[in-house]
């Protein structure tokens, strides 16, 4: 089981963290495209991501695959299909950081009325 986080900005941050380690796997993929005997490696979501019960980690999940754990998929590199992979990924981190700004924005507001 996964470590839960209980708040938004706690939500997010694991989000993010477990975007940038699948670029990072994305990019040994990409790397490793003509090594032999490579085989594919690639990080899934659900054990983080689809237990966090809102609509982007639902959608994440859904989207980005099965469990954040690093697997061997088997097979080749497809450099076409990663770099699809890679932005999308992007795509993700840049809803999150947009999800952390705005989480951010409300606690500077509800401090700004609280002086």
């Amino acid at each position: 089981m996964g470590y839960t986080p209980v708040n938004a900005i706690d939500k997010t941050n694991l989000i993010l963290d477990v975007l940038a380690k699948k670029q990072q796997v994305i990019g040994a993929n990409l790397a490793n495209i003509d090594t032999p005997g490579y085989q594919r490696q690639d990080i899934s979501f659900e054990q983080y991501i689809g237990s966090l019960n809102s609509p982007l980690e639902t959608n994440l999940s859904k989207k980005m695959g099965p469990s954040a754990i690093m697997t061997n998929q088997g097979g080749e590199v497809n450099q076409a299909q990663e770099i699809v992979d890679m932005q999308q990924v992007s795509l993700y981190y840049r809803m999150a950081i947009r999800q952390m700004s705005s989480k951010i924005t409300e606690i500077k507001q509800v401090i700004q009325v609280g002086k």
